[in-house]
């Protein structure tokens, strides 16, 4: 996995091409995070954050976040924040602010993530016991979300809950892969 030291001038021209590309903010999620990336967050913060859930994140996701920025700008209806809730989370007027807060709770992200194969086709709800060990990313819209698996085999790879139709299983290899397909690299 690569990590994404130097590339920070990289993406943010790619996101002004996006930018200028939609005008209209016509793109799937883009009138949410209208291509546009919050600073990037401290070393000490990224630290903070991993030792008090227990985890190491992903290099190439943890250097997004300390190089690039902590979202929004990326797929569907963007990159949730890390370490802070997005701004205007405290009215909890959308369904991924419930997800990112429970991915928060003591113990949840050290916990082994519990799928030892993918698990396609639908799974109804709940699917809270199913994503222990992994960091939502984003949010797709009707209960549909992209996670970051971060303990256990699988850590590293980016995964796709569609409880209705798709199940839970791999979106891609890794964070950098994920993120750079959305940019059309």
């Amino acid at each position: 996995m690569e990590n994404w030291t130097g590339a920070a001038a990289d993406v943010r021209a790619r996101l002004r091409e996006l930018a200028e590309e939609d005008p209209e903010l016509r793109r799937f999620g883009a009138a949410t995070h209208r291509y546009e990336l919050a600073p990037p967050l401290p070393e000490a913060e990224i630290r903070a954050f991993e030792e008090a859930h227990g985890v190491v994140l992903p290099a190439d996701y943890r250097s997004f976040v300390t190089e690039i920025g902590d979202g929004p700008a990326g797929p569907a209806y963007g990159l949730m924040p890390l370490t802070r809730p997005r701004p205007g989370a405290e009215e909890g007027d959308w369904a991924a602010d419930g997800e990112w807060a429970e991915d928060r709770l003591p113990g949840r992200l050290a916990t082994p993530f519990p799928l030892t194969e993918p698990r396609p086709g639908p799974i109804g709800a709940p699917t809270d016991g199913l994503t222990p060990g992994t960091l939502m990313l984003s949010e797709e819209g009707c209960g549909m979300y992209v996670r970051l698996v971060v303990t256990g085999p699988y850590a590293g790879q980016v995964w796709r809950l569609d409880p209705d139709w798709g199940g839970f299983v791999p979106a891609s290899p890794d964070f950098r892969t994920w993120y750079a397909a959305w940019l059309g690299w």
